[in-house]
């Protein structure tokens, strides 16, 4: 297994993860937030709603540095 095919997996991976987390995520999810017309208090982030806010920030950071990197290791060798 080449490192390139590992980099095409990570990326695939945390992409398909990533857009699952952030549909899984609620807040302004009211068709009124889409026209700016939401009456919800945006509060702090607690509980679940916290720790997927988190691992959707880690997805994100890991699928652009795998990219990153896929583009940098051609020009390495």
């Amino acid at each position: 297994m080449s490192i390139d095919s590992v980099l095409q997996a990570v990326t695939i991976g945390s992409a398909v993860l990533m857009i699952i987390a952030v549909l899984l995520q609620q807040r302004g999810a009211s068709l009124g937030a889409g026209f700016g017309g939401s009456s919800e208090l945006y509060t702090t982030r607690r509980g679940l709603d916290k720790n997927l806010f988190e691992v959707t920030i880690f997805l994100a950071i890991t699928f652009v540095l795998s990219i990153l990197i896929g583009l940098v290791l051609p020009n390495l060798t």
